[in-house]
């Protein structure tokens, strides 16, 4: 199946696939990938565990030549996958065409990660505008909720059904972006604190300080409990700087979850912020890909009336940067390594 005109001005392709069972499923993925191999693409594929193994025994001996990475992992937060998975792969090819599919939507996303999802699908439309990249996204017909599919139709250019392409009449890149930048109201009883001009010195010490002694009480530990005390100074950081000089920090527990957000007055414009791989070097634009990169979850409201940046970790998490070390290179001057121990 080519899901690609043969003649386009915009290089960049975005198509959503609509599949209701396995097979669907392999008879929308795999040509898609065999036509990419015959071609001479770089291809790779991120998609959940369960669908990862049904395309690895569908290519038989040609998934040694696709990138295959666990979706359900290295994109469990969504605001990761941009830098650390589709960047990661394709900044390692550069002047050539790659083909991706990726599955960051499946049966099981919560409440809370879906807006995340959503606004990551729209956001893949400015990230690649303009690169030689086909990204196909599959949606599954009977396991996810009609208004998922129907927000598909809105993030997507291209359609695919069966063996139909078509445009999406519903295409409408600005009107998703605005309703995923949702006011994000804290829990009462959050852990809370002031943080700099006027609030006492060292504010960074004593964001670290407060975020991690009620991450550890609610049962953070180790590697994960370091990378939110990370976090917390990089964000509380982009407040003293960019965020008119001071900021609240709060800190609560959700089910398993460890939840903390920084408010402040800055207003974030840049709707790719914290999605583009930057050197290490460049302190001052790293914050947010630190916290995309290393965080559970991520959600954003911004405006003239200033930011919200909160942050979710599960208690027992896995750490996600083992799954960017298997893509290889997320598009870095320097490691992940380095970002987690800086």
């Amino acid at each position: 199946m080519n899901v690609t005109p043969s003649a386009t001005v915009e290089p960049f392709e975005h198509p959503a696939l609509f599949y209701r069972d396995a097979d669907e499923y392999l008879a929308g993925t795999v040509p898609f990938l065999l036509e990419g191999l015959a071609a001479g693409e770089p291809v790779a594929v991120a998609v959940p565990g369960r669908n990862l193994e049904l395309i690895r025994g569908a290519l038989g001996a040609a998934a040694a030549e696709v990138r295959l990475i666990d979706m359900g992992e290295a994109g469990r937060n969504p605001g990761r996958i941009i830098p650390g998975v589709l960047r990661a792969f394709t900044d390692l090819h550069p002047g050539r065409r790659v083909r991706i599919i990726g599955e960051p939507i499946w049966p099981g996303r919560s409440a809370t990660e879906y807006p995340a999802c959503l606004q990551h699908e729209a956001l893949i439309n400015l990230a690649f505008s303009g690169r030689d990249v086909t990204i196909l996204c599959p949606y599954d017909l009977r396991g996810l909720p009609h208004e998922v599919i129907e927000d598909a139709r809105m993030t997507h250019p291209v359609l695919v059904d069966g063996s139909v392409a078509s445009a999406s009449a519903h295409y409408a890149l600005e009107r998703v972006l605005r309703d995923c930048n949702r006011p994000l109201p804290a829990p009462e009883d959050a852990a809370v604190m002031r943080y700099g001009q006027g609030f006492g010195d060292d504010p960074l010490g004593r964001v670290r300080a407060f975020a991690t002694e009620h991450a550890a009480r609610i049962g953070l530990t180790g590697e994960r409990l370091e990378d939110l005390r990370l976090i917390a100074s990089e964000l509380a950081a982009n407040s003293l700087d960019y965020g008119g000089g001071s900021g609240t920090l709060r800190v609560w527990q959700e089910g398993d979850r460890v939840v903390f957000d920084v408010s402040d007055g800055g207003h974030i414009t840049d709707p790719l912020a914290g999605r583009c791989p930057t050197p290490i070097h460049q302190l001052g634009s790293r914050g947010l890909l630190v916290t995309n990169l290393l965080s559970d979850l991520v959600r954003i409201h911004t405006g003239q009336g200033g930011t919200t940046i909160r942050v979710y970790f599960d208690v027992d998490g896995a750490d996600p940067l083992e799954h960017l070390r298997s893509i290889e290179d997320a598009g870095f001057t320097g490691s992940p390594e380095g970002l987690a121990n800086a």
